[in-house]
This record gives C-alpha cells, sequence and structure tokens, in this order.
C-alpha cells in the first residue's frame, strides 16, 4: 500500500500516525512545499519574540520520519491530482503514484484588493515561519508597524512587534477586537489590555489607499508605517481537490471518515476541511490544531483499513496576549451566565436545551476541562449542581454515580 500525504503540519502528522497505528509496513510520502521538518505554526510569533527556538518550535522529534518510514519531499508544489489515474502531479511535471491519497494543504492568508499595496516594499503577511522570518529582517527599535486585522494573526504579530520596541497600530473594518471568539465585554476588557501594553487600535474602518510609507483611512485618518502587516484572515486551500471534482464548499467536503465527497481513495484534513460542529449541528471550517491532528488521525485509519469516525469537532481556542489569557470554547447562541471582578477575569457560560454549549474564560482559565468535557459529551445540565459549577466549577458538582461512570479516566487534566 502506497499512500501519498501532501503537506506537513498537524493534520498530516496525524494522518502518518493514524496510519502506523494500523499498517506497520505501508510506503508514506509527504510533500510539502515548505522546507521546514513539521513545526506548530501558533509558535511563529513567540519564536519572533524569541521565546522559543526553531528547534523548540517542531511539532514531532527529528528522528520522527525515519521512526516512522516517512519519504519526504520538501520545497515540492503539488500542482494536480488525477483521480482516475490515482497520480500527483509536482511542479516539475513529475507523477507520483498513490493508494490512498491524504489532501491536507491547510490554508493561505486572505489579501482583499486594496488601492496601492503594491506600492508598499515592507509587507508581510503572518501564517508561516519564512513570514516571521522575514518580519525579523525588518523590525527595527521604534519603527512604525501598521497591522490590517485585529484577529487571532494581527494581535500575536501585534504582541511579538512589541518585543521589539516597535510602535504599533491596529485597525480593523469591525467595531472590536477578536470579534471570531470573544463578546462585547470580553473584547473590551482585552483591548484595554492591549493598549495598556502602547499598542494603538483604530477599529471600524478601512484602508482606503496606500502609499509607500503611509495608509489613508476610510474614516479620514492617515497613518505611517516603516512596515505592513496582513491579518485580515485565511482562505481554506481546496484547488487541487476542487480541479479534481471533489466537492468544495467554504472547505473541502469529506463524511466523518474524512473521505472527500465525490472523489474514491481521497482524504482531506485540517484547515483547509469543513468539519460538523457539534454544538450547533452545521458544517464549518474549524481551523484548530488539534481539530486537525484528530481529523488526520482518524483518516489515517480509514486509509489503512480499519473504520474510524471523527465526530467530535467543536470551536475552541486556548490563547494569550500580553500576558492576559483566555480560553473560549462552542457556541454563544442561548441563555448566557455572566460575572466579571471589573477587572481582567471574566466568564461567559452559555446554555441551551438542558446542555452547557459554550463558554469564554479569560485571566482565570482555570478547570476550563470541567466545561469543555460537558460541551463535547452533551452532558445535561439537570444532571449536576450547575449553581456549583457556575461559580466553582470542580468534580464534586457531579453525582458519586456519574464520577465513577463517566468521568473516571474521562475528564483527564482539564486544569
Amino acid at each position: 500500500m502506497k499512500y501519498v500525504i501532501i503537506g506537513n503540519s498537524a493534520a498530516a502528522i496525524g494522518t502518518i500516525q493514524g496510519i502506523r497505528q494500523i499498517d506497520k509496513t505501508g510506503q508514506i510520502v509527504v510533500i510539502s512545499d515548505e522546507k521546514y521538518h513539521t513545526y506548530s505554526r501558533p509558535l511563529i510569533s513567540y519564536w519572533l519574540k524569541g521565546d522559543v527556538t526553531e528547534e523548540n518550535m517542531r511539532y514531532r522529534d527529528e528522528d520522527f520520519y525515519e521512526k516512522n518510514d516517512v519519504d519526504t519531499l520538501f520545497e515540492t508544489r503539488v500542482t494536480k491530482i488525477n483521480s482516475d489515474k490515482k497520480t500527483v502531479t509536482i511542479k516539475n511535471g513529475n507523477e507520483i503514484s498513490y493508494d490512498k491519497l491524504m489532501v491536507a494543504t491547510g490554508s493561505k492568508p486572505f489579501v482583499p484588493p486594496m488601492e496601492g499595496l503594491d506600492k508598499v516594499k515592507n509587507k508581510f503577511t503572518f501564517m508561516k515561519l519564512d513570514d516571521a522570518k522575514a518580519v525579523k529582517e525588518t523590525a527595527a527599535e521604534g519603527s512604525k508597524v501598521l497591522i490590517v486585522g485585529a484577529g487571532l494573526i494581527g494581535l500575536k504579530a501585534a504582541e511579538a512587534l512589541e518585543h521589539y520596541g516597535a510602535d504599533i497600530t491596529v485597525i480593523d473594518l469591525a467595531d472590536r477586537i477578536l470579534p471570531s471568539i470573544l463578546d462585547e465585554e470580553a473584547s473590551a476588557i482585552m483591548q484595554k489590555h492591549i493598549e495598556s501594553k502602547g499598542v494603538k487600535f483604530i477599529l471600524g474602518t478601512s484602508v482606503k489607499e496606500f502609499s509607500e510609507s503611509s495608509a489613508l483611512l476610510t474614516n479620514g485618518e492617515t497613518v505611517q508605517f516603516d512596515m505592513v502587516i496582513l491579518a485580515v484572515g485565511v482562505r481554506p486551500n481546496t484547488e487541487l481537490i476542487a480541479e479534481a471534482g471533489g466537492k468544495v464548499n467554504r472547505g473541502i467536503v469529506t463524511d466523518q471518515k474524512q473521505a472527500v465527497h465525490g472523489l474514491k481513495d481521497i482524504y482531506a484534513a485540517g484547515d483547509c476541511t469543513e468539519s460538523l460542529d457539534i454544538t450547533t449541528g452545521q458544517q464549518k471550517i474549524l481551523a484548530l490544531l488539534p481539530n486537525a491532528f484528530l481529523q488526520g488521525e482518524a483518516a489515517g485509519q480509514n486509509m489503512a483499513g480499519k473504520e474510524t469516525y471523527y465526530l467530535n469537532a467543536m470551536p475552541m481556542n486556548a490563547i494569550g496576549f500580553f500576558g492576559l489569557h483566555i480560553i473560549t470554547a462552542g457556541s454563544y447562541e442561548g441563555e448566557a451566565y455572566t460575572e466579571t471582578d471589573g477587572a481582567e477575569n471574566y466568564k461567559k457560560l452559555v446554555t441551551a436545551d438542558n446542555e452547557l454549549k459554550g463558554f469564554i474564560l479569560m485571566g482565570d482559565v482555570k478547570r476550563a476541562g470541567i466545561y469543555t468535557y460537558m460541551i463535547k459529551w452533551h452532558m445535561p445540565i439537570d444532571e449536576c449542581d450547575f449553581e456549583l459549577l457556575k461559580t466553582k466549577p470542580q468534580l464534586m458538582a457531579f453525582s458519586r454515580e456519574y464520577r465513577n461512570e463517566k468521568l473516571a479516566g474521562g475528564y483527564g487534566n482539564g486544569d
């Protein structure tokens, strides 16, 4: 059996491990357009700050490929999938055959058309290690940095560049920061915290026109800069599957075995795919490293002949900005319970249909694992002391029988 994997991040690694759990001898070939050993992309901002080394960023040990008998083709781009011939074509025109194919192509930065952007010399995206290296070459003490986008990527770039003593301005068309993961109250707390570190925000506006070293905004303001970071958003890399005839909506459409709709013996996992969100019942892109790995692992097992389903996808983020930590999960549609200490600790729990559907924890994020468990396993609220869980989450809120039957070995280290 010959397995070919396009991509080399979390979904690809999950696929390798899933295959090797079942098939110890089949040939595995990984094709990646990057030149690096597998690494954790969320760590690029910490590398830019100097908190981690390139070696520390590795997602698996240096001998991972060797131990798993994996052939690697780095700095190699796949240009075409021929599902009838069961081959992939790489940039030099060579064809590589497969029996089972994994597409783990991830996502790319979305850069909308902006007047005059071509005049800006020092402009960067911030998704890959090479992006961070390019930014580092330009970053300098006191340099003026304009970041377009106040989401996760833009604010992690701001955190890293503040370490260089940069003068940072962040703009966003939205009227608040981190709108995809925080509600208005949590967003305001985080914005105030980041502003206390010297970062400036201009919200509810966008770039009307760039010149070589300034941006005219739609609100009439002009922002001077030495460097621009483009962090407006991301788009899944779906082109290979779409051109091969597979089903694509916003992301690649798969079944719960991660098999691509419309293409035999082709699987997909990670940020290029859609997942079934267990908190809403909707298909959506869940661009999360743990989700990508688990999708890949399930796919790898199916590719090797074991029937496996990935059923527990949900939105979840564990991240911090300038020392203020956040854990969020699930959906925010339902009845909300909130509490705050008036400073930087904030909690929001959202319930519907006798279940916890989502939460936001900021500052004090301890015991988030209990809330996550309740969402993931659809635990009925009336089977626990939810009033206690609201204020002091602990295992004693569950009955002894429930702890013994359901939580033993299943809760883990969720602190």
